[in-house]
């Protein structure tokens, strides 16, 4: 098997055909719907999310809407996310800081971005890549994470870490969309319990494929 720095333009090549409208799959209608949508999405499905924020955003609106909740409000919100209460108390605190150091608006910078409560590069990453077609890095969910071990583009642990390598040999053309093109081969084939190692179309790039 090649080195993985040789095999990720042929695996970004060959999925970008099959997933050739990958994008988030959270509904939003600006920066901060996606911000708030994105930050619900920590350890629950994007499914569950848009299942809530139709309803949540017609209850608290925008920015300031969010940083005058109260926060048993926005728990019962939000309860089904899970991690309602951290995720409650960060969206208030992020709100607030938007209101007040960001003119209401939300900031189109990774350091903007991850000095907001609740934020980590993940979430800045889909930001910045989604809304602001920004490539400051690559977002590394459970999706990216499972995908890019069994491929062998990393042996990290750590998020951060497998962004790091990613980044190393990912063309940076293609960092806006990496995420959304692994997290579609994650859903459909490459899925946690029993990849559909037979019918995926990039077995013969892939590391694992064979002990799978």
């Amino acid at each position: 098997m090649k080195p993985a720095r040789e095999r990720i333009v042929d695996i970004i090549k060959i999925l970008r055909r099959e997933y050739p409208r990958a994008r988030t799959s959270l509904r939003h209608k600006s920066v901060f719907e996606l911000l708030i949508s994105t930050i619900l999405a920590a350890q629950c499905t994007d499914e569950r999310v848009n299942k809530i924020t139709p309803s949540l955003f017609g209850k608290f609106r925008g920015p300031a809407g969010f940083a005058r909740a109260k926060q048993s409000d926005l728990e019962k919100s939000i309860y089904s996310a899970g991690f309602y209460k951290n995720k409650a108390r960060n969206i208030i605190a992020a709100s607030k800081k938007i209101e007040k150091e960001f003119n209401g608006r939300v900031p189109d910078t990774m350091e903007g971005l991850t000095s907001l409560a609740g934020v980590a590069r993940k979430t800045a990453n889909i930001v910045l890549s989604a809304y602001f077609h920004k490539a400051e890095g690559i977002a590394v969910d459970t999706h990216v994470k499972r995908l890019s071990r069994r491929l062998g583009l990393t042996r990290q642990e750590n998020p951060n870490r497998i962004e790091k390598d990613l980044m190393s040999i990912v063309p940076r053309r293609d960092w806006l969309d990496f995420n959304y093109i692994l997290v579609n081969h994650g859903r459909r084939i490459c899925v946690a319990r029993k990849p559909l190692c037979p019918v995926c179309v990039i077995k013969h790039l892939c590391t694992s494929a064979k002990y799978l």
